[in-house]
């Protein structure tokens, strides 16, 4: 009898990356011409990033530095929640981006479904954050990579423990 292999799809954010990201655009405002004397910053809170700008044409500059940034560094931007620009302290705005790690539910449900109107033989179930998909054959998980990669899903997937 041949031995199932599996592997799981996940969709996680290098916080790592993150926090290089985000050094690099610090650096960029703190050296641009542009942004002398500004109040604009960039910072890193738990699984959030808190862009201040001295007003919005500013935090639109910021905004585009930590994109430009995290492009750079690997990081997909479909894993960031932006979320609105509200006034701040001492006559700033201020936006906060999510960074969203694991599937959520909906997402998960998204792949499987996917997975399922393919009609591979394979089975996908959700555990947790992430989805794992088993099969007895490898070419045939193979193609659900494939599939996968060409479907346009809201937050970007990796594929690990492929055994």
């Amino acid at each position: 009898m041949a031995k199932e292999s599996s592997f799981d799809v996940v969709s996680n954010v290098d916080m790592q990356e993150v926090d290089n990201a985000v050094n690099q655009a610090k650096k960029e405002i703190l050296t641009r011409y542009d942004f002398r004397g500004s109040k604009s910053s960039i910072e890193v809170v738990d699984n959030t990033i808190v862009l201040i700008g001295d007003d919005d044409f500013k935090l639109k500059a910021v905004q585009e530095i930590l994109r430009g940034k995290m492009v750079k560094r690997g990081i997909a931007l479909k894993n960031l929640a932006e979320g609105k620009v509200e006034p701040a302290a001492g006559a700033t705005v201020r936006q906060v981006w999510t960074i969203r790690q694991g599937l959520s539910a909906e997402h998960a449900k998204e792949v499987t479904k996917c997975i399922k109107n393919a009609k591979l033989k394979v089975t996908a179930q959700i555990m947790g954050d992430q989805v794992r998909v088993a099969g007895k054959d490898k070419d045939t998980l193979q193609e659900v990579i494939q599939l996968l990669k060409q479907q346009d899903f809201p937050v970007e997937l990796q594929f690990v423990n492929y055994r």
